[in-house]
């Protein structure tokens, strides 16, 4: 009876399994729709497809007797009304909290890790289940039991912990990669004909249709970098400034003139996108970027798949349908002896296939940074452009840093310095009527001056710690570290010392970045600070809730303007949930005369 109910179990899984392949079929018509501009399903497909994971997950604990639990991320909180009725969302402000919303749940139902195996899940286990049932009933309930543990495997939680994988889980990793960036360039292929039909075509409308299928090169922009490690830049010319009217009342866009500043902006738009040539190496790139992914993803694709489904072949099919295999070019195989002497022909196959991948889905996103990457050109406009802009936060920032130190010198030692000289000229006065009490307040005086000494060193290393003057910027991290009431590891490696004032730059961003995450709650935290190709890089991970946003916070803003002044970036990623990473960038030069040899560190702090 327990087989017979085991053997029912395992059809009624089957054939519940089967519906996967109906969410996969949806998601894949919801992405569709956002290729072509309808944004408004691919989240919902891909929450409503988490119920029938939900209800796998019950099915095992009942059924298999495994308890299985949502590995979900926390959910994004809900959009907040600000005072004055509108909601905000960095640096944008919307009337209605639907858009931000949508956007938030969007980004938690796609980044989180359980979203791509559980899309795994939904493709493997109906295939699975099609062989449970015969493999119930030669087994019995134990095989139920195995089947909820790898469910538990699939759609379970899993420790949150970078794991590099074994062999195969990396090289089909990075075959996923190859045909993730095929199928970006072909959709960046599809727009860029688009774009060339709207421009050719109906040049008024250009300007927005360009700047919004710029999205979709961003995308892949983005993902090449997260697959491939392959950093591909934005290329594009900074836009142009709203028209300031003539004495006349006309607005001027060259050698036209216009009445109204929504035709002068037009044009200005559609001039800077027009003769930006990082638009037409975006249009050229949808082709080119294309046709190479598909030559060096499709050998690949190939092998791996011919192997794979010989081996499901000779072993799986043909025991089944009591049928030979004969494939093309290899032998017909009717026996287990000719199974067995093809198995290592398509292990080789499926190898051969496997093998290149990681080193081919690099090579794509670098053919990729060829033509969707900066210029020497636009690279030094942007920079032009981007220190113009934080030339007044770096100007505001230093006027507030001098009234901060002329504020403690005033408050603070100067208060002390007046009450010390008032001392002296009792002390003058009692020393020779009243010598024990002049004595008395000499020792004062010695407390006073030793609490001031105190307090002028901690505002000189408020100003230039010395440890940063004489060990360099991997010591003085890992003093902060050691100061620091979170768990710090700093590792990394620096040729030498870089330019003091960047090396001020990146100690102060650091212990503002460490401050954050014990004042969030995190415990422990990650840096590690490399150089290479003069740009000095300093990541800080921390364990913390999640959620940063500059926008929303004085702190991460003002380390935004201290990099600002040398042309440094802050790159954040902070998902609900965390954990919290900042990446710091900063162009420098190493010191020419160095004060210190070659720094190499790698700390823990208890």
């Amino acid at each position: 009876m327990t087989y017979l109910r085991a053997v029912g179990r395992a059809l009624a899984l089957a054939a519940f399994a089967l519906l996967s392949w109906l969410d996969v079929l949806v998601e894949l018509i919801a992405f569709a729709l956002l290729c072509v501009g309808l944004v408004f399903f691919l989240g919902p497909a891909v929450e409503w497809s988490r119920g029938r994971s939900r209800l796998a997950r019950t099915l095992a604990a009942r059924w298999c007797g495994v308890e299985i639990a949502s590995p979900y991320r926390p959910p994004p909180p809900e959009p907040t009304r600000e005072r004055d009725g509108w909601y905000r969302d960095g640096n944008t402000l919307y009337k209605r909290a639907f858009w931000i919303r949508w956007q938030r749940r969007l980004t938690w139902a796609l980044e989180d890790p359980a979203a791509s195996r559980e899309c795994g899940w939904q493709l493997v286990n109906p295939l699975v289940t099609l062989l449970l049932p015969i493999a119930v009933l030669l087994g019995g309930p134990p095989v139920l039991r195995g089947y909820g543990r790898w469910t538990r495997w699939w759609i379970g939680p899993h420790p949150v912990r970078e794991r590099r994988g074994n062999w195969l889980r990396r090289h089909l990793e990075s075959l996923g990669h190859q045909l993730g960036i095929l199928a970006l360039s072909l959709v960046l292929f599809v727009f860029s004909v688009w774009q060339l039909v709207i421009i050719f075509g109906a040049m008024p409308v250009a300007a927005p249709v360009v700047v919004w299928s710029r999205s979709i090169t961003d995308t892949l922009r983005r993902e090449a970098g997260n697959w491939t490690g392959v950093r591909i830049a934005r290329p594009y010319l900074p836009p142009p400034g709203l028209p300031v009217p003539r004495p006349d009342g006309l607005y001027q866009v060259g050698k036209q003139l216009y009445e109204e500043p929504w035709w002068a902006i037009q044009q200005a738009r559609t001039q800077w996108l027009l003769r930006d040539r990082a638009t037409w190496r975006d249009l050229a790139g949808g082709l080119l970027i294309s046709l190479v992914s598909l030559a060096l993803a499709l050998p690949t694709f190939v092998l791996t798949t011919r192997g794979l489904l010989q081996l499901l072949a000779i072993w799986v099919w043909r025991p089944l349908a009591s049928r030979p295999v004969d494939w093309f070019p290899l032998p017909e195989v009717s026996t287990h002896l000719d199974a067995l002497a093809q198995t290592p022909v398509a292990l080789a196959m499926f190898v051969a296939g496997l093998a290149p991948t990681t080193w081919l889905a690099r090579q794509q996103a670098r053919f990729a940074r060829v033509w969707l990457g900066p210029t020497e050109s636009s690279r030094l406009a942007q920079r032009v452009e981007r220190l113009k802009q934080t030339r007044s936060d770096v100007t505001v920032t230093q006027a507030a840093e001098l009234r901060r130190i002329e504020r403690d010198l005033h408050d603070g030692i100067q208060a002390r310095l007046v009450a010390m000289g008032m001392k002296l000229g009792a002390v003058e006065a009692l020393v020779d009527t009243d010598p024990a009490a002049a004595k008395r307040l000499t020792a004062e005086l010695r407390a006073s001056s030793s609490e001031a000494l105190t307090e002028l060193r901690v505002l000189i290393r408020g100003i230039h710690p010395p440890v940063l003057s004489e060990r360099g910027l991997l010591d003085a991290v890992r003093a902060l570290g050691l100061d620091s009431p979170l768990k710090v590891q700093v590792t990394g490696s620096l040729p030498g010392r870089v330019e003091e004032p960047v090396e001020a730059c990146a100690y102060f961003a650091v212990s503002e970045l460490l401050g954050n995450a014990a004042k969030h709650g995190a415990k422990r935290a990650a840096i590690d600070v490399r150089f290479a190709d003069d740009l000095l890089t300093v990541v800080v991970t921390d364990e913390g809730p999640g959620g940063a946003n500059p926008a929303l916070g004085s702190g991460l803003r003002g380390i935004e303007r201290r990099l600002g002044g040398f042309d440094g970036r802050l790159t954040l990623t902070s998902p609900i949930g965390g954990p919290t990473k900042a990446t710091l960038e900063i162009p420098c030069q190493l010191d020419q005369e160095p004060l210190s040899p070659r720094t190499s560190t790698s700390s823990e702090t208890a």
